[in-house]
């Protein structure tokens, strides 16, 4: 069921599925809660899911200029009060996983465990901010479509285009959706995020890492050799994924976060 709360003057989308241990799905950037539909659906038969629309994403609004990390979490946090669940494991894929990452510095007695799924703790580096830069120019510019059209293909491993060719062209229309304004609130976000290493290497919780062994915007050599894992840490590598290893590779992805809830 899909359900809207008021958050800042505006409204945050979710949807709540299943019963069991909860698990907060985040998206990540130019998605939305329906990117995880196929997943979630199968997720929900063994746990209860809320899958969050981030602000300025899906049917959420724009709240300001600049959509910190911190604020989104804040938005998510909004969302789990809403329905009084005060322990959940947190699953966040790719901007998800910066938004979980400030959730940890935000609320960590909130969190049972958590997982970045093609995600990492590092600032963006010189050059990622400029292309973010670049990004938000297209945008302001009038041309959105610039962005998505590269940068979707781009998130899936190359061997795997045609494959899933129907996957590719349903992130696309997700992203065609989502907002100009939405679009450079996040990128602006993003740009000014916190490097939050030592917050992850020193947490006590169960943390799940999934990476992707073909990930056209996350290099596994080097992401593995600069991140430190806790020592409730996992590390799985999806062989055959870019950076969409939920759709790449689904089962194995499945099974590695129904895995770390039940353990």
């Amino acid at each position: 069921m899909y359900y809207t709360i008021d958050f800042k003057n505006t409204t945050i989308r979710f949807k709540d599925e299943g019963k069991g241990t909860v698990v907060v799905l985040l998206h990540g950037y130019l998605e939305s809660l329906e990117i995880w539909s196929e997943f979630s659906a199968d997720l929900a038969e063994r746990c209860r899911v809320v899958s969050i629309d981030l602000p300025g994403h899906g049917k959420s609004g724009v709240i300001e200029n600049v959509h910190t990390m911190e604020l989104l979490a804040k938005a998510v946090k909004s969302v789990m009060d809403h329905l009084n669940i005060d322990k959940y494991f947190m699953v966040g894929h790719s901007l998800g996983g910066y938004v979980a990452l400030a959730y940890l510095g935000l609320f960590p007695e909130c969190l049972s465990g958590f997982s970045l799924f093609h995600s990492h703790p590092l600032a963006d580096s010189n050059e990622t901010i400029e292309n973010r830069k670049r990004e938000i120019k297209l945008v302001k510019n009038g041309k959105k479509d610039l962005i998505y059209t590269v940068n979707i293909p781009k998130a899936f491993a190359t061997d795997n285009l045609e494959k899933f060719s129907e996957q590719v062209d349903y992130a696309k229309e997700i992203a065609m959706d989502i907002s100009e304004e939405g679009i450079i609130a996040v990128l602006n976000g993003m740009i000014n995020r916190p490097d939050r290493s030592d917050i992850l290497s020193r947490t006590s919780l169960p943390f799940l890492w999934i990476l992707g062994g073909k990930d056209n915007y996350i290099p596994y050599e080097v992401i593995v050799k600069k991140v430190e894992l806790p020592k409730q840490g996992k590390l799985i590598t999806l062989e055959n994924s870019g950076h969409m290893g939920f759709m790449e590779e689904k089962k194995k992805s499945l099974n590695a976060i129904l895995g770390f809830l039940v353990r």
